[in-house]
């Protein structure tokens, strides 16, 4: 929830902090901020709202309500704070809910009057600066209310809607399949029966999608006068299911998927009337509010002997007490605890959990001491992380390192109904080509590595259809992929995974049954567990040693290779020493790759790396380097080759 510093001003008043401040605290006791800073003159906070405190919090008020919560002050202004009445009532409008499970309520305002024209300079550069771009007056405000007080708003030109037998009507059905409508933007969707619409009730046309987006039906424009605008609220599930067949994500079906509270409808709707008054001008004839079973927050039973032993600290009845009042929360004494009651918009608290979860989230985490658990016995060995353990060490001890790829695919054999990317639109049916892909990438930094060759290892799940091809099946699986020559697989490739594969069975004790190809070796891992004995005991831990973690360039590399003759009496480690000393501070890495006898002379083979931290290098750079390093050589005896 992209907020504006100034914007939350309007509800705290002159106490609100500066935007650092906001920052730690909510950092500390409630939201990650995303980042921070200043557009058009408004200092922005993105706040990373998570679905829990969706139902309260995807608004202005909702945050400028956490952060009164947090620094134990009331808000200067407060819209939520005295019950809003609907009327007067109309009686030129009616509203018929077929499935009120699916829409909880329905209530509309009836304007006329009004003139269409520009938003104020302040309404604009507040939206503006949240990145929502300006339409007109009336639209503008359905969009400011809703990111006000969270609750998502659609206006009607109400001389566009049918007025059979002297009323308007709204219906609001399921679609029937291959119904379509036409939105705000002039796009056409053909709709399944599981989107729910809102429909001109005298002559079942669709004129906006339930909880997602207004049809262009009775689109308010530049003619418009009078006007009828709906406040909702929408089934969580039904609404993400139809957002999700659609691909329509929008402000409105963000809210609305975290299940609103139905209460916030009033206090929306008195709003919008307000501001379309004074920048629209314009007369409330009045309400029609449909409410077929008002929901309130059950009271939740929590006790203090729960709280201290969930938060692992100790706290006095009047800190509790003074928390809850902070948090807005009626509560009364019980005779263990409390019974708590929290505010309409707070649908996520419904557990006595989630009422200390914010009890130690506004006391403050950092006053929990860490406390060392006692040793408990174990009552059962985990098999699969046990030999998974095992494998890890046979396989990092032969110098493999552990990857983990991504489960999706561009194409395999489960296709997703809802592709997360169009390269991810497949779950794996094997690990094998991610840990090819793994090895393509990696084999150009074999020298940069000083390696003789690339040994990754992956173990993971993939997944793949049943026999009857009707339903999903999964197993674990291990692949483990060898790669030595930067041009690509050799057959030296599969030689060196057979000799993994062996050190492996001799580690666990049992064959491995899969198939090595193009340098990889997978088999299903699963399989094998479940036919290894159980174990009874963990093995002893043995952390990696000399391990070193340093920082790495950015910059290309530039390998060179040089090799001579020496007399058997002078050791690779000498000429190593020798090139290391005259490299300066560009060459990174030196290995030897080579070495024979002949003649009583010996011939060594070395790979110089060239790297810079600062810059890309250049050939004529590392050639004046290289002819130094052949001077030295040539001097001390040494014939270059």
């Amino acid at each position: 929830m992209v907020v504006l510093h100034d914007w939350l001003k309007d509800y705290c008043g002159e106490w609100i902090p500066d935007v650092k401040t906001i920052e730690e605290l909510f950092t500390f006791h409630a939201f990650e901020i995303e980042e921070t800073q200043v557009v058009s003159g408004h200092e922005v906070i993105d706040v990373k709202v998570l679905p829990d405190r969706a139902s309260d919090c995807l608004s202005h008020r909702g945050v400028a309500r956490e952060l009164g919560t947090l620094m134990g002050k009331p808000l200067a202004h407060d819209p939520l704070i005295n019950p809003v009445d609907l009327s007067p009532k109309v009686e030129n409008i009616r509203v018929t809910i077929d499935d009120s499970n699916k829409c909880r309520r329905f209530a509309v305002a009836h304007m006329t009057g009004i003139t269409i024209a520009e938003s104020p300079v302040w309404l604009k550069s507040r939206l503006e600066a949240l990145g929502q771009r300006s339409i007109n007056n009336v639209v503008d405000a359905t969009n400011y209310v809703m990111l006000s007080l969270g609750q998502p708003l659609h206006a009607y030109d109400a001389k566009k809607l049918s007025h059979g037998n002297g009323e308007w009507h709204f219906l609001v059905r399921m679609a029937r399949k291959g119904e379509e409508i036409t939105t705000l933007t002039n796009d056409t969707y053909v709709l399944p029966e599981t989107v729910q619409l809102i429909v001109d009730g005298c002559t079942d046309a669709p004129a906006g999608i339930a909880g997602i987006k207004g049809g262009k039906l009775a689109e308010v424009d530049a003619q418009t006068t009078d006007i009828i605008i709906e406040a909702a609220n929408f089934d969580p599930q039904v609404t993400r299911k139809a957002s999700q067949i659609l691909k329509l994500q929008t402000d409105a079906s963000k809210r609305f998927e975290n299940s609103l509270s139905p209460e916030l409808v009033a206090y929306a709707l008195t709003d919008i009337v307000s501001l379309i008054r004074d920048i629209a001008g314009g007369t409330c004839e009045g309400y029609f509010d449909t409410y077929p079973t008002p929901i309130k927050n059950v009271p939740v039973t929590v006790t203090l002997s729960h709280i201290h032993g969930l938060l692992g600290v100790h706290l006095a009845d009047a800190v509790i007490e003074e928390i809850l009042n902070r948090l807005g929360f009626l509560h009364s004494r019980t005779e263990e605890g409390w019974e708590v009651v929290a505010p309409f918009e707070r649908m996520d608290i419904v557990i006595p959990e989630d009422v200390i979860a914010e009890i130690g989230r506004v006391y403050g985490y950092e006053h929990v001491e860490s406390v060392v658990p006692e040793k408990v016995a174990l009552a059962e060995y985990n098999t699969k992380h046990y030999y998974s353990e095992k494998i890890r060490t046979a396989l990092v001890e032969r110098g493999f390192s552990e990857v983990i790829t991504s489960s999706f695919r561009k194409k395999d054999i489960i296709e997703l109904q809802n592709a997360l990317a169009s390269d991810k639109g497949c779950l794996r049916s094997s690990l094998a080509p991610n840990i090819r892909e793994v090895l393509d990438r990696n084999t150009p930094n074999i020298d940069l590595l000083g390696l003789n060759a690339v040994r990754v290892f992956e173990i993971g799940t993939v997944f793949a259809k049943n026999d009857e091809g009707n339903d999903v099946v999964e197993h674990v699986s291990l692949a483990i992929g060898v790669r030595t020559k930067q041009q690509g697989y050799t057959p030296k490739d599969d030689v060196m995974i057979g000799e993994d594969v062996t050190a492996l069975k001799e580690a666990l004790g049992t064959s491995l049954h899969g198939n090595i190809k193009e340098g990889v070796f997978e088999c299903n891992l699963s399989d094998l567990i479940s036919k290894l004995s159980t174990p009874t005991s963990y093995d002893a831990y043995t952390p990696l040693k000399d391990v070193l973690f340093a920082s790495y360039s950015t910059y290309p590399f530039i390998s060179r290779d040089i090799a001579l003759w020496v007399p058997e009496s002078v050791s690779g480690d000498e000429i190593e020493k020798i090139l290391k000393e005259n490299g300066g501070e560009l060459l990174t890495k030196c290995r030897l790759f080579d070495e024979f006898k002949k003649e009583g002379k010996v011939s060594y083979a070395f790979r110089l790396i060239f790297q810079s931290f600062e810059r890309t290098l250049t050939d004529d750079e590392v050639g004046k380097v290289m002819d130094s390093i052949t001077g030295v050589l040539k001097e001390k005896g040494f014939e270059v080759r």
